[in-house]
């Protein structure tokens, strides 16, 4: 059976072949790619009014039969021979850029400690205060169970865990910010005055204004100090 048009088909009907454009289908070659890909047969099945697996078998016995068009030749491409270019310059960076934080100078057993601390950091349980639940007024901040009859304080089962010092992470690494730095307070730029860079960052202390807060910022921008509490 020669198949030239959608409309030769056995079982597809005059109201079937708009359905068949919607989905990009406007020709028997095209068609026959369709029903051979199982992805788009199941979207032909189902966009096709009337039209079952068992008449795209039939579709798929005729089509099969038929020959298919060759494909034209696709040119050959020229192969063109690329200049590697000159080494760039230094890039300038621009003003306002991103720039990468100052990162400190840590030996292997600190940064070894730091991440253990930070593991230990993870599955540590929050401590809430006796009762925190019943009572909203006590708060969630972790007050130590003092009663002479409390079941907190004896450590029975099913009761919120205590502060133990076995929670705590170790002992070289305490204290120091999670980057690594040790934090230095100050509260004017003299303060920034034998900071170490390689392993001190400053904190800018809470009642100082915007504008020494700028003076200090561009201060330790130009020793190269690192301020943990910028504004930007």
């Amino acid at each position: 059976m020669s198949v030239k048009t959608l409309k030769d088909l056995p079982g597809l009907k005059e109201g079937n072949i708009p359905e068949l454009e919607q989905i990009g289908i406007s020709s028997v070659s095209e068609l026959r790619d369709a029903i051979f890909d199982e992805t788009r047969v199941k979207e032909v099945i189902k966009n096709l009014s009337g039209v079952g697996p068992k008449t795209v078998e039939s579709w798929k016995a005729v089509l099969a039969e038929e020959p298919q068009e060759p494909k034209a030749a696709e040119p050959k491409k020229r192969t063109e021979i690329v200049e590697e270019p000159e080494e760039a310059e230094a890039e300038v960076v621009e003003t306002g850029a991103y720039v990468a934080k100052a990162k400190p100078e840590l030996s292997d057993e600190t940064a070894e400690a730091l991440a253990k601390r930070a593991v230990i950091s993870g599955r540590r349980p929050a401590f809430k205060r006796q009762e925190w639940f019943r009572y909203s007024k006590l708060g969630e901040k972790w007050r130590k169970p003092k009663g002479i009859h409390s079941k907190m304080k004896r450590r029975l089962k099913r009761r919120q865990p205590m502060v133990d010092i076995g929670f705590r992470g170790p002992t070289s690494v305490r204290g120091l910010h999670p980057s690594g730095f040790e934090e230095v307070l100050i509260h004017n730029a003299d303060g920034l005055e034998g900071i170490d860079p390689k392993v001190q960052a400053v904190r800018i202390g809470g009642t100082v204004g915007t504008k020494k807060r700028i003076e200090i910022e561009d201060r330790a921008a130009e020793l190269g100090i690192r301020v943990l509490n910028r504004m930007v």
